[in-house]
């Protein structure tokens, strides 16, 4: 996995375009498929791309879910460390 500011990303095995309701600035805790790149994303603040405390991924996003709990947690990964991510419906 890689970081990209408050950002965690890595390539998954989809193809699948931008849907109608995709975003170009995204919530606190809000769980991504960039297609672009052909990754999940979990985003827990500003990245690069933000202007002031927006967060504003790379492009566009499908919103996929949301983290339950905490996702200022996420600050603590550093690239490169291991991710387990679990559905918990």
């Amino acid at each position: 996995m890689r970081t990209w500011g408050d950002e965690i990303y890595f390539p998954i095995p989809v193809e699948q375009p931008l849907d109608d309701a995709a975003a170009e600035i995204v919530d606190m805790g809000d769980l991504g498929y960039w297609p672009r790149g052909k990754a999940f994303c979990i985003f827990f603040g500003p990245t690069p791309a933000s202007r002031g405390e927006e967060i504003r991924p790379a492009s566009a996003v499908n919103l996929v879910g949301k983290v339950s709990g905490d996702a200022r947690e996420f600050k603590v990964v550093r690239d490169g460390e291991l991710v387990r991510i679990e559905n918990v419906l």
